[in-house]
């Protein structure tokens, strides 16, 4: 079920009041924001109207902003999202040091005593395991799936030694990696507990598509990207309508399924 859309407005607009104006952006949306603080503001106004949330899942492109994953641990919430394969990480063993100086005054920073790396890196040698998520009408969908604990490389910055800056270890998470049969690797990064088996992180991380479809639904049935005005109302009212009619059509669909699940029920028992 879609329940929030709200429209992202690149520095050009943000800059451009004329332009803010005459589309009738209103006072409170004519700050220049990133796709993540939109998510979180998005977040924060669905709490305050009573949404209770499962799992928040997310593609590389929020994935990748530690703000945000930041933001969803800070309101208690669980999270897995998407990671492009060039994010550092530490080892879960990581520990912070205190450097001795050859020369000069005593460091006033500890630092980690191994450096982060790629997590594509981290999880080379790790134990890979074929897992089926879902079974559908064209059979079953499966990817190799491997997972490690890390300490997420988004803590303060500090410099270190002869490398420059470096983000200091983070919270523990899960580092999720996954091959497709189509030679693709992904990665993620999870905050839900310790004691989560592989086949629960790999569901919990497939259960984005759910997502996915539903935005394409939108769009290619319900005409989501077909609107042609110049309005942010009329964008948004477009964007409500479409997203009323889905729920509708969801409605329908489960209703259905329901009925054919009973009447399978009725004939099996007889």
């Amino acid at each position: 079920m879609t329940v929030a859309l709200r429209l992202f407005l690149p520095e050009s607009w943000t800059s451009d009041r004329g332009r803010l104006k005459r589309a009738g952006v209103p006072a409170e949306h004519q700050a220049a924001r990133t796709k993540p603080e939109i998510a979180l503001a998005e977040i924060d106004r669905m709490i305050a109207a009573g949404v209770r949330f499962g799992c928040v899942l997310a593609d590389a492109g929020y994935g990748l902003s530690a703000p945000l994953r930041q933001g969803l641990t800070a309101r208690g919430l669980a999270w897995a999202v998407g990671i492009p394969r060039h994010l550092k990480v530490y080892p879960v063993g990581v520990q912070l040091i205190w450097p001795i100086a050859k020369r000069g005054r005593p460091r006033q920073c500890s630092i980690p005593d191994i450096l982060s790396i790629p997590v594509e890196d981290m999880l080379a040698d790790a134990k890979w395991q074929s897992i089926t998520w879902r079974t559908t009408t064209k059979g079953k969908l499966k990817a190799r799936f491997a997972a490690v604990r890390v300490r997420t490389a988004d803590g303060p910055p500090q410099r270190i030694r002869d490398k420059g800056q470096q983000h200091l270890p983070g919270d523990k998470a899960w580092l999720i990696g996954e091959h497709r049969a189509s030679g693709e690797k992904k990665y993620y990064l999870a905050n839900l507990p310790a004691e989560t088996n592989l086949r629960s992180l790999a569901a919990i991380i497939k259960a984005r598509w759910i997502c996915e479809q539903a935005h394409q639904q939108m769009k290619e049935e319900l005409g989501l990207d077909h609107f042609e005005g110049r309005s942010w109302q009329g964008l948004h009212r477009h964007a409500l309508m479409t997203m009323i009619a889905y729920a509708f059509l969801q409605h329908r669909r489960l209703t259905q399924a329901r009925r054919g699940k009973k009447k399978r029920c009725s004939v099996s028992s007889a």
